[in-house]
């Protein structure tokens, strides 16, 4: 018996799951200045946080627009539904990384920890989750007799 993968219902890796590798390692990295903030208590890590932040929020934006185009364009249902769940996981991690941007406006120990720390790891486990459902692989595996 031979296998073989019928055809994906949409390009190889569709974009917006391409452009969400880079909010992915934003945000995962601005969660690791985070925590070298709390060691180390050096302002100069709480800078690099929020430009990281900011960064993947930018680059978020871009992923959930190509998202919501993917959902009123997708050529097949299972398209559709992988966008939109991709897109509501994506939309309520670009909404909490933005309060931590607002968060991390404020000055100094107050800006991560806690409430800063504690958004960043919601946010990096939102964002993998929704990496996770993005890079789902979407085609059947069909045995021919």
């Amino acid at each position: 018996m031979a296998e073989r993968r019928e055809p994906r219902p949409t390009i190889w890796r569709p974009i917006w799951a391409m452009l969400h590798a880079f909010p992915l390692a934003l945000f995962t990295t601005a969660l690791v200045t985070d925590l070298a903030y709390v060691n180390t208590s050096q302002i100069q890590w709480s800078s690099f946080s929020i430009w990281l932040i900011a960064g993947g929020l930018f680059m978020g934006g871009f992923a959930i627009l190509a998202a919501m185009l993917a959902v009123l364009f997708g050529r097949t249902v299972l398209t559709r539904r992988r966008a939109t769940l991709f897109a509501v996981v994506s939309v309520l991690a670009w909404l909490l990384a933005f309060l931590n941007a607002l968060i991390h406006s404020r000055d100094g120990w107050t800006a991560v920890w806690w409430t800063g720390l504690a958004l960043s790891v919601v946010v990096t486990v939102l964002i993998t989750v929704a990496s996770w459902i993005g890079h789902s692989d979407t085609s059947k595996r069909v045995t021919i007799p």
